[in-house]
């Protein structure tokens, strides 16, 4: 059973400054022994990761649809963002990844869904985010988790981490997975570590915003 994160941020996302290796380092410090590195928009930084650690990094991606975002897992071709919802699924079945709803009922996020739009989608995805540590209010957790019960989707979580130290806060501890069908059968067996981030997290994004405008460079 390993150590499992399946929401996360490097530099490659506009509001993260952690660094690959800042990324990795914290993995091995907390012991996570597979992540599913899922920047926004783009698969670079999970890659530039999966170079580095092949054997603890999965290639995924978080994309801004026209409805809401998506959490894509086993990503081979990147998205942009922007697509409508039903293209964006469209393309990621093609490659045949497993496609996760991102905090759907998370209100004060510009990535949650409406309701009407989120039963649209609901019969193509693999599984809804039912715990996603950023999440400020409990009740976006508990509206996720009800209505991934209430359509028989398995349930992801995360801790959204954008700062190496957030890594870990919500993790499953599940059997290896390859590939899409391996991972719908391991979630079968998950065992959920859940830890609420407090709400001062989201600063750490907005300072990533601010310093990236004002022109800060690292090296990646």
């Amino acid at each position: 059973m390993l150590l499992t994160e399946f929401h996360s941020h490097t530099i490659f996302s506009k509001d993260s400054l952690t660094t690959p290796h800042q990324f990795l380092s914290a993995c091995r410090k907390k012991s996570i022994e597979r992540v599913v590195i899922t920047d926004h928009n783009t698969i670079q930084g999970a890659l530039r990761c999966r170079h580095l650690d092949p054997e603890r990094v999965i290639v995924g991606e978080e994309i801004m649809t026209q409805s809401g975002e998506l959490l894509a897992i086993f990503v081979q071709e990147e998205l942009p963002s922007g697509l409508p919802a039903l293209e964006a699924i469209a393309r990621l079945r093609q490659q045949n990844a497993f496609i996760s709803v991102s905090h759907p009922f998370d209100q004060y996020r510009s990535g949650h869904w409406k309701l009407p739009e989120l039963l649209e989608i609901a019969p193509l995805v693999d599984a809804i985010e039912t715990f996603n540590a950023r999440c400020i209010f409990p009740e976006s957790n508990r509206q996720a988790q009800a209505f991934a019960r209430q359509h028989n989707l398995p349930g992801t979580v995360g801790s959204d981490a954008h700062a190496p130290f957030e890594l870990g806060r919500a993790c499953l501890r599940m059997p290896r997975f390859e590939d899409r069908q391996e991972l719908l059968e391991a979630l079968r067996q998950a065992q959920p570590i859940l830890k609420l981030s407090p709400a001062w997290v989201h600063l750490f994004s907005r300072y990533a915003v601010w310093r990236k405008k004002m022109g800060f460079r690292s090296q990646v």
